[in-house]
């Protein structure tokens, strides 16, 4: 029988708490979780994001912690615990405003500019809308209106930087000798 007849989601809810506050977990972020029923067993799911990013070892540790406070309930379930990726949604107001100067994709219920989705650099928050700079300029997309934002990875970026890194040891190699 479940530890005080709670239920299991009302515990994982609690744990998730817990891990908020936990000094073993500092820096690390709930971005966003749900508890639902799927054939019979119950699905935990979890989404955790820290600066610098999150590796297995992170997600197995939240995976243990939680395990290990569910272990006196006797119901079925299942429990995934990831990593919000480079491709992490923006949910809240403090997201757009963390993520500013970085690539996004962000989808609208309206069409705003003759489209719903629309890429570019995240400038912040200005009121209640979500700034975003485009080759046309800025666009101002209201909260009310966004069904989904992400940031968007762009491996050329990656590859760009890199190069960039690699020409600037090489030419200071030349430079000094090496």
């Amino acid at each position: 029988m479940s530890k005080g007849g709670t239920s299991l989601a009302e515990a994982f809810e609690r744990q998730l708490e817990a891990i908020a506050h936990d000094e073993l977990f500092a820096g690390l972020e709930i971005v966003q979780h749900h508890a639902r029923q799927v054939r019979g067993t119950l699905e935990l799911r979890v989404t955790i994001d820290r600066p610098g990013g999150v590796d297995l070892a992170s997600c197995e540790r939240v995976a243990a912690y939680i395990n290990a406070n569910l272990e006196t309930h006797d119901r079925a379930y299942s429990l995934e615990v990831e990593s919000a990726g480079l491709d992490r949604p923006l949910l809240r107001q403090t997201d757009y405003e963390r993520f500013a100067g970085q690539r996004v994709r962000v989808v609208t219920t309206l069409t705003v500019n003759g489209a719903k989705t629309h890429r570019g650099t995240l400038r912040g928050v200005r009121g209640d809308a979500v700034v975003v700079g485009t080759e046309g300029g800025e666009l101002l997309l209201p909260f009310a209106t966004i069904k989904s934002a992400r940031l968007e990875y762009d491996p050329r970026a990656d590859f760009q930087r890199d190069k960039l890194q690699r020409k600037q040891l090489h030419g200071n190699n030349r430079k000094y000798g090496n």
